[in-house]
């Protein structure tokens, strides 16, 4: 669950209302470790605090279980945690663009959606147009689920801004939970091509580390191994081609959290290529030489964002059981860096005077 404007986790006093609205709903992994819940929530909440939390415990608008909780509660596995608020939770309006779609599979279900780098899944404060949703609401303007003010009408799973790649979007109100059901129990298929920093000494591993949201900066995602924040991450990865500096690799995700795999290859030390939020947009390995600096500065030119396409993608399908698995070819922003890789191993030794 994400936020995208600070919370207001407190009772206005001018409004009078008895009735009250659900803001946040959390359900406690099954294998969280117990901490206070003014703890558990400001790990949740983006642009929040723990003295706001703590003034809402004491307002009465925080609940466990359909119950009033103070905010030294220690939560517990399945704890239903809700944030109630006396006024609605602000709603986005929704408008149909008409923005081209790479549409790979459609039918009266669902549809796989190849999306392009830099879109918008949905709509989010400061993001009000132009996202994947928008072009869905025009493509499917007579489908009933795409009428309403749902910010996230049919959808099952996102992937980030910069990143590229399929997407499968729900058409049915029985396909989005049908299919909702396969991504929480982690049965989808799903594999991503990513250009990583470093070389590695072996050709496949797993990582394995719960992941939350950063401590000093909310708006990225930190591992934390001991397992007392954030949720169970594991991303296998097998590497595809090797690149002396950089490697491009294969990432196999068993889990599917935020930044999962931006955040797991950087705390294993191989942060993605020109990814700027996880230190991936400086050169971290390579030589001295000027020649060798310009050589990146041109790749990050021709790939401005993090080196990260959602390149196959697999489910069964809800209406007729059929495993479906469905593949993309790689955008040309990524194909072309990997070329130029490619032609600096090739030519290595004009890039000589290593320092890594």
């Amino acid at each position: 669950m994400e936020n995208y404007n600070e919370p207001d986790l407190q009772n206005d006093e001018e409004n009078d209302s008895d009735e009250l609205f659900e803001h946040y709903k959390f359900i406690v992994d099954a294998g969280q470790s117990q901490m206070r819940i003014d703890k558990y929530l400001f790990m949740r909440l983006v642009n929040s605090s723990r003295n706001k939390i703590q003034a809402a415990a004491e307002a009465g608008n925080i609940l466990v279980n359909g119950k009033t909780t103070k905010s030294s509660y220690q939560i517990k596995p399945k704890d239903v945690i809700t944030l109630v608020l006396d006024y609605p939770k602000k709603t986005i309006e929704i408008f149909a663009e008409n923005i081209p779609l790479d549409i790979h599979y459609e039918d009266s279900e669902v549809i796989i959606v190849n999306k392009k780098p830099g879109m918008v899944v949905h709509p989010s404060f400061g993001h009000y147009s132009g996202t994947l949703v928008n072009a869905l609401s025009f493509h499917l303007r007579e489908n009933e689920l795409f009428k309403g003010t749902d910010p996230r009408p049919g959808l099952v799973h996102r992937i980030d801004k910069d990143t590229s790649g399929l997407l499968v979007i729900a058409k049915t109100e029985y396909a989005k939970a049908f299919l909702s059901k396969q991504f929480f129990d982690h049965t989808t298929y799903r594999r991503y091509i990513a250009l990583v920093w470093g070389n590695f000494t072996e050709n496949e591993g797993t990582i394995i580390g719960n992941v939350g949201r950063n401590l000093k900066d909310r708006k990225i995602m930190d591992v934390f191994p001991g397992g007392e924040y954030g949720k169970h991450a594991v991303t296998h990865y097998t590497v595809l081609e090797r690149f002396d500096y950089v490697t491009l690799v294969e990432c196999r995700l068993e889990t599917g959290r935020t930044h999962q795999i931006r955040a797991h290859m950087q705390h294993i030390g191989h942060p993605l290529f020109n990814d700027a939020e996880y230190n991936g947009d400086q050169i971290l390995k390579g030589t001295t030489f000027t020649k060798y600096k310009q050589f990146i500065q041109n790749c990050f030119k021709i790939l401005p964002r993090q080196a990260l396409h959602a390149k196959s993608l697999g489910f069964i399908h809800p209406a007729t059981g059929e495993n479906l698995v469905f593949d993309s070819e790689m955008p040309t922003d990524i194909q072309t860096v990997i070329e130029k890789w490619r032609n600096y191993v090739a030519n290595r030794k004009d890039y000589d005077d290593t320092i890594n």
